[in-house]
């Protein structure tokens, strides 16, 4: 069976997903031994997508920013700070719009504060690639089918101190991207997975001159779990398995007006592609059972070796490790905690992705529910999300009984 290829839709779920479909491919750049691009790539990225509103809206971060019903995706140890008894939140993203109206992200989440020592969390992401027709080598139609991939998982946040906390979720993954159909000869199955994140929050008031504020910072490292894979007879992929960390610092102008600035770091703690020997030819060097590695390292290793080695295994040295640090910092304006505006930039190397865009949002809030907007303007390439309005739905509620 192949994917019928006619449509902007196919073209575009296949570039997004063809990295997914087999761990063992490497880019054209990376065979030729061009290191000057060398984008780092795993399967289900929809895990690293911003899933709400506020965060979006901010330059897609969230580590260290003021608790809300969506701190489980940055950094579910802030619910241990969080003031409302219990809430929930309703994300819906929109993706490829410009093209295509059947592909988004939805999410989820929900929390319930224990005491004023913990509180648990959990959320449902769902992210639907649309309608796909299948045929066969002579283009005849084998049905339809509408691939989506999801992950459900649960948190438990608890402070260790007045000023800081700490956070563990569980998460399964399901990708199900091909309904067992076969792909150039290779029977498929639903990728699946198990991972975990830790995360920790600390916030303390503060005071600079006669404004009184709010300092925090915050780390998590997310979906620390099994590889997955598509194919019993295929390598299994790593997972997104993210280090973010950052701080923020909240300012009280005045009895209405509030001022937030926040930043996160972010580094993926996978391999690193290597940099391939080449024949005079310029064509790969084959090694046993792949091929002869001429800067780099071995990118066929364990999920806790490749933690620790991600540090420092780029072909390109320290240099290039650093370029594979992705940044976002946001701005965020409070009226009254009634009203709020919105502002953000990401920046990711050029050699390492290349995604630069500028974020937009507001919100307001009103008794116990708020609802945001976020709008993505891209500076470099074309972003799945430029454009296009997304927004969240929140409830929070301070006595469950009402």
């Amino acid at each position: 069976m192949k994917l019928k290829t006619i449509t902007y839709k196919i073209i575009l779920i296949g570039l997004f997903l063809g990295s997914q479909l087999v761990s063992s491919a490497q880019t054209y750049s990376q065979l030729l031994g061009q290191d000057d691009i060398n984008a780092i790539t795993t399967a289900v990225p929809f895990l690293l997508i911003a899933p709400d509103s506020r965060s979006g809206a901010l330059g897609d971060i969230g580590v260290s920013t003021s608790p809300d019903a969506n701190s489980q995706h940055w950094n579910a140890a802030k619910y241990a700070f969080i003031e409302d008894k219990m809430g929930f939140s309703v994300s819906y993203s929109p993706w490829l719009r410009k093209l295509v109206n059947d592909i988004s992200l939805a999410y989820l989440t929900g929390y319930y504060r224990i005491d004023n020592m913990s509180a648990i969390s959990g959320s449902l992401r769902y992210f639907s690639l649309g309608m796909i027709e299948f045929t066969d080598k002579f283009g005849n139609s084998q049905g339809e089918y509408k691939p989506n991939e999801f992950a459900i998982d649960a948190a438990y946040s608890r402070k260790l101190g007045d000023n800081i906390s700490g956070s563990v979720t569980l998460r399964y993954i399901n990708s199900n991207l091909t309904q067992g159909q076969n792909v150039n000869g290779q029977s498929t199955q639903v990728g699946q997975a198990v991972a975990t994140d830790v995360g920790v929050y600390y916030s303390k008031k503060i005071k600079i001159n006669k404004t009184k504020g709010r300092f925090s910072f915050g780390l998590s490292a997310s979906n620390i779990g099994s590889k997955i894979s598509y194919s019993e007879s295929l390598e299994r992929d790593f997972i997104p398995m993210n280090f973010r960390f950052g701080p923020s610092l909240t300012l009280d102008l005045d009895k209405y007006n509030q001022i937030t600035m926040a930043i996160d770091i972010n580094k993926l703690l996978v391999p690193t592609p290597p940099i391939y020997a080449q024949d005079t030819l310029g064509n790969p060097i084959p090694d046993g059972n792949g091929w002869k590695i001429e800067e780099g390292m071995d990118p066929n290793r364990s999920v806790g070796n490749s933690i620790f080695t991600s540090w420092y295994d780029a072909p390109g040295g320290m240099s290039e490790e650093m370029r594979e640090f992705y940044i976002g910092a946001g701005i965020e304006y409070i009226y009254d905690k009634k009203f709020f505006i919105r502002g953000g930039y990401f920046y990711e190397n050029a050699t390492k992705g290349n995604r630069k865009y500028f974020t937009l949002g507001a919100g307001f809030k009103y008794n116990v529910f708020a609802l945001d907007f976020s709008y993505l303007i891209p500076t470099t390439q074309r972003n799945p999300m430029e454009n296009t309005l997304r927004f969240s739905l929140i409830f929070n509620f301070n006595d469950t009984e009402k």
